[in-house]
């Protein structure tokens, strides 16, 4: 699909690998609405890339379809979604306090899993309206796995559930909304430069990114944005999750 000119939308817009997908696909000609909670630096972002900045939590039903509406009235059905939205938040099973609370298990599955599906199912239904290119193709939609989908670590039970869901979901969605021209896709990366990575300091990024067997640096965020753009523009990649890790298998801690 040619990007230019096509309406997208991108969760978890203002920062990390949101931000850099929405500035990617911007730089490309889309039209772009950041949908996310931290308003003044998804407006920010917006008004740097010439985008719309949307309010939406993605675990709530009636947020998301209206954000979604509010991106149709502004640039047409959606063409382009990307996944992004998410939490990383560890805890072990049995921790010192006693077990997890389903609470924090249900929280991570409802941003990271039902947040994806949410926003999938509403991107698909705009995208069944839209015009078929020369390739029959409608739309294409894109969600943020991770390798913790594969090898989740101790501590990272909820997280990885939630992303072997995302991987889960893929190849039956891709099967089901074939028959409009809509593409389903994941991407699953290992350590990237994201805020939550910045946090960290120099000693921990730089032991964590010796894991790494070659290129053995974190993932830069415009990396994953130019992968997006691969998927997007190469019409036979559908139902697929393409790792993007540097070889990366995880340890088990």
């Amino acid at each position: 699909m040619d990007i230019k000119g096509v309406p997208a939308v991108v969760t978890g817009g203002a920062s990390g690998l949101g931000e850099a997908t929405a500035r990617f696909l911007a730089s490309q000609g889309a039209k772009v609405a950041l949908f996310d909670v931290q308003m003044d630096k998804a407006q920010a972002v917006a008004k740097e890339i010439g985008g719309i900045a949307v309010y939406c939590d993605v675990t709530s039903a009636e947020s998301a379809e209206q954000a979604m509406q509010t991106a149709k009235e502004a640039h047409g059905d959606c063409g382009i979604a990307v996944n992004c939205a998410g939490i990383g938040n560890p805890g072990r099973i049995i921790g010192r306090e006693g077990p997890m609370t389903l609470d924090f298990f249900s929280k991570v599955i409802q941003v990271n899993l039902i947040g994806s599906f949410n926003i999938l199912r509403l991107a698909a239904d705009q995208m069944k309206n839209r015009k078929a290119n020369d390739n029959g193709e409608r739309g294409v939609i894109i969600s943020t796995a991770s390798v913790a989908a594969f090898e989740g670590q101790i501590g990272q039970a909820a997280y990885a559930a939630s992303k072997g869901g995302i991987v889960a979901m893929t190849l039956p969605a891709a099967r089901e909304l074939a028959k409009f021209g809509v593409r389903v896709l994941a991407i699953a990366p290992g350590l990237f430069m994201t805020p939550m990575m910045e946090s960290f300091s120099q000693e921990i990024q730089d032991s964590l990114a010796s894991t790494l067997p070659f290129p053995s640096r974190l993932g830069k965020p415009a990396e994953f944005a130019r992968l997006v753009r691969d998927i997007v523009e190469n019409p036979i990649l559908n139902g697929e999750v393409i790792r993007i890790d540097s070889a990366l298998r995880m340890a088990p801690k």
